[in-house]
């Protein structure tokens, strides 16, 4: 379904390219916004993505809990990452760098639908973050592969962590990092091809948390991971955001990966995000995921998704 970019007063929505990315202009973000301009956000973030803006200072980390609460209901900031925040998670390049690309938490069954990451501190060069769409991935597969896609079915695990990912940065802080994030073992078998809960847009749901595709040996499923996972990541599918003071991004985690670029040398990088709860996600032939390994519910409620009313 393609969703029509919105404009609500002086709410302005500008697009940053033809599959993924826009920014809004001329909204204060807080919890006091006002219900329509809550639904030109949401609308925003359907039709593009992942959504910009700019200026946004005099959020506090309860205000942009607060504003958080206006588009879904809040997770707890992490399911095995407990020390870096209550209620929004650190992600601080001290302890770590994402620089891999990444759909947030797909090794539990509860997939959170969006994240709001608010700007911190920033590096004086580098430090930008890219956004891909998993649908235009989708999309431009041939048939063929759509077919293929839409028969498998992966295994995502924790094991996979975004802190082990540079062993330039494999110091004593960022191994406390790693253990942590790996202390309660979790993994959960998803469709590779998911239906959108809102939109009912197909998406590719991949990433680097997964481990193999079912039923298939170790070599197999790296080869079709890769082939799979170089749409997603083909430059037309993707959208570069640099960072200023003051930024705040928003993502619709169901149809997006995302990549950290580590280039900002050993300069700090800090950022505060907060997911919002998600479904389970379901495949083309309506079969959920699957919960293997761990329990998610003292980190997620599980949303019941509303349709894009036309």
């Amino acid at each position: 379904m393609t969703v029509a970019p919105a404009t609500q007063g002086t709410v302005s929505v500008t697009k940053l390219g033809s599959k993924i990315g826009a920014r809004v202009d001329n909204v204060r973000l807080g919890g006091d916004l006002d219900a329509a301009t809550v639904e030109v956000i949401r609308r925003a973030l359907l039709a593009n993505k992942v959504i910009f803006f700019r200026g946004q200072d005099h959020l506090t980390e309860d205000e942009q809990y607060r504003f958080a609460e206006l588009l879904g209901s809040p997770t707890t900031p992490h399911p095995t990452v407990t020390s870096h925040g209550e209620k929004s998670l650190a992600i601080d390049s001290e302890y770590g760098r994402a620089n891999s690309w990444h759909t947030d938490v797909t090794f539990v069954d509860r997939v959170p639908k969006a994240s709001i990451l608010r700007a911190v501190t920033l590096p004086s060069y580098g430090g930008s973050t890219t956004w891909a769409s998993t649908v235009a991935a989708y999309e431009s597969l041939p048939d063929s592969l759509r077919l293929l896609a839409e028969n498998l079915r992966a295994v995502h695990t924790n094991v996979y962590d975004y802190a082990a990912n540079n062993a330039r940065h494999a110091d004593a802080q960022s191994e406390k990092y790693r253990a942590e994030f790996r202390s309660t073992y979790y993994e959960t078998e998803h469709p590779v091809v998911r239906v959108h809960p809102e939109t009912g847009e197909r998406a590719l749901l991949l990433g680097h948390f997964v481990k193999q595709f079912t039923g298939l040996s170790t070599n197999e499923s790296q080869a079709i991971f890769r082939l799979l996972q170089d749409r997603v990541t083909r430059l037309e599918n993707t959208t570069r955001w640099s960072w200023e003071p003051g930024d705040v991004a928003i993502w619709d985690n169901r149809a997006t990966q995302h990549y950290a670029i580590d280039d900002y040398d050993g300069q700090a990088r800090k950022l505060t995000r907060i997911t919002l709860a998600g479904d389970i996600p379901v495949g083309v032939d309506g079969a959920t995921s699957i919960s293997v390994a761990g329990s998610a519910e003292h980190y997620s409620i599980i949303e019941e998704p509303r349709r894009l009313a036309s």
